[in-house]
C-alpha cells in the first residue's frame, strides 16, 4: 500500500466555505473516490488556508489518473476551484510531500 501525502492553498477568505463543503462532499464523489483506490483518505487544514492531505493507495498515479476521469469528479473540481488561491483546483497540482518516517515501518525493522 502506498501512502501518500500532499499539500494545497486554499484562499484563507474562503477556507469557511472549503470546509463546510467537506463536511458533506456529494454521495457520487465518495463513491467514485473509492471505486477508484482512495482508501484512508482525510484532510487536514491550518487558519492560513494550507490544506494537506494524506491517503492509502495500490497505486496513486492510478487512482488519481481514474478520478480525473469521472464526470463527477470535473462538477467537485468545478465547483471547488474558486475557494483555492490564484483559482487553482487539486487536478492542477497537489505538490506531493516526501514520507521521511514511518513509526510501523523503523518499528518492523527492529522485531
Amino acid at each position: 500500500m502506498e501512502r501518500v501525502c500532499f499539500r494545497m492553498q486554499v484562499d484563507p477568505d474562503h477556507l469557511d466555505e472549503y470546509i463546510e463543503r467537506h463536511r458533506s462532499v456529494w454521495p457520487q464523489m465518495l463513491r467514485a473516490l473509492h471505486e477508484t483506490g482512495w482508501r484512508n483518505y482525510s484532510l487536514f487544514a491550518d487558519a492560513a488556508g494550507m490544506v494537506v492531505g494524506y491517503l492509502e493507495t495500490e497505486d496513486y498515479e492510478a487512482a488519481q489518473q481514474g478520478t480525473e476521469l469521472t464526470e463527477i469528479n470535473t462538477a467537485w473540481q468545478d465547483s471547488m476551484s474558486p475557494l483555492f488561491a490564484a483559482g487553482g483546483s487539486f487536478d492542477s497540482g497537489p505538490e506531493r510531500l516526501q514520507e521521511i518516517f514511518n513509526l510501523d515501518d523503523q518499528l518492523s525493522r527492529t522485531d
